[in-house]
């Protein structure tokens, strides 16, 4: 966060302004703040985001390592093109078109069906739960989504993570992949078809 938090500072200030109608507290009002030179609304973007960009790369690549090199990789990303940003699209949007792209390009390097998991703690995807069974429960079925999330290609992953973690709607995970509303409602119900034949009861 520190090298991140370096990055974000840097640069020049602009002084655009911001839309009048934009909540002071949203996404994109931080956003343009950051834009145009409070590093302060870049701790609370990364605040906010962190966790969910975090699991979704991991769940995406198997991977604690490649989910890590993505991550950076997103966040960097996005302080180099945040002076080009305009609140046309939610920001979480823009975060998960960066996110994306990043992937394509790892899914290429790695000939993109690759899935070599090296998670072995089932408790950094698991949901907080009140009591030692709902957390043991909770880990069997993390432990047991990962590798049910294995066997998916990659473009119905994507989908599922896509509308399941972060809410996106179809028209949404459509514009960001790049393909037809309807392909995007294909690959979630395949995906959550072979999830629930995957995963059985636990699911």
């Amino acid at each position: 966060m520190s090298e991140l938090r370096l990055a974000a500072a840097g640069g020049t200030a602009y002084s655009s302004g911001m839309p009048t109608d934009l909540d002071p507290d949203s996404d994109e009002a931080l956003m343009l703040a950051w834009r145009d030179g409070d590093t302060a609304a870049f701790d609370a973007l990364y605040a906010r985001h962190r966790v969910r960009l975090y699991r979704f790369l991991v769940r995406e690549t198997g991977s604690v390592a490649a989910g890590d090199e993505l991550f950076q990789e997103t966040w960097l990303t996005l302080i180099r093109q945040r002076h080009a940003y305009q609140p046309w699209a939610r920001f979480s949007t823009w975060l998960l078109e960066t996110a994306h792209r990043r992937l394509i390009d790892w899914h290429r390097r790695e000939k993109r069906h690759r899935w070599d998991s090296d998670l072995t703690d089932a408790d950094a995807i698991a949901d907080r739960c009140p009591t030692p069974e709902a957390s043991a429960a909770g880990r069997q079925a993390g432990a047991r989504l990962l590798d049910c999330l294995g066997t998916l290609p990659p473009e119905q992953r994507e989908a599922f993570l896509l509308k399941e973690e972060h809410a996106l709607g179809l028209a949404e995970i459509a514009r960001l992949t790049g393909v037809a509303a309807e392909t995007v409602k294909s690959r979630v119900r395949y995906a959550l078809a072979k999830l629930k034949a995957c995963m059985g009861e636990l699911l």
